[in-house]
């Protein structure tokens, strides 16, 4: 297998058409306006995941406050179906769990995964996540 090398690179208006064809392609759901200008504005907790220079992937988050928490919630983390188990997942989550250990503020980090997506359900076990209604860690 030939070397490959991958990154993570931010959002912008110039890319965000990307992030939303990406989005049609892996999720069955699809994501309003809104969704997009709010990934817009959170920075660093909005990734593109590049293998080669190549757009083949995503992860967008938000903080959220609920009963005086202060919560990580990653509303995507995605990668082309042709692109999974190389590690770019990994390499986007670790990326968002990175940035919640340097900020020591977060109670904890919350997703939604569709129970059938039985993958999806032991990737994010892996990582320490427990309760598949709330995926939380």
């Amino acid at each position: 297998m030939k070397p490959f090398h991958v990154e993570l690179g931010e959002v912008t208006p110039h890319n965000i058409k990307q992030l939303k064809r990406l989005n049609q392609v892996i999720f069955p759901v699809s994501y309003n306006d809104k969704f997009y200008n709010d990934v817009l504005e959170v920075g660093e907790l909005a990734r593109l995941a590049y293998f080669n220079d190549i757009v083949v992937g995503a992860v967008c988050c938000r903080v959220d406050m609920a009963d005086g928490q202060k919560r990580l919630y990653i509303m995507t983390l995605g990668c082309l179906a042709r692109y999974r188990r190389l590690g770019i997942g990994t390499k986007m989550l670790n990326h968002v769990l990175n940035i919640c250990h340097k900020d020591g503020t977060f109670d904890n980090i919350f997703l939604h995964v569709q129970v059938s997506n039985e993958s999806a359900m032991r990737f994010y076990h892996k990582f320490g996540f427990e309760n598949p209604q709330k995926w939380k860690i």
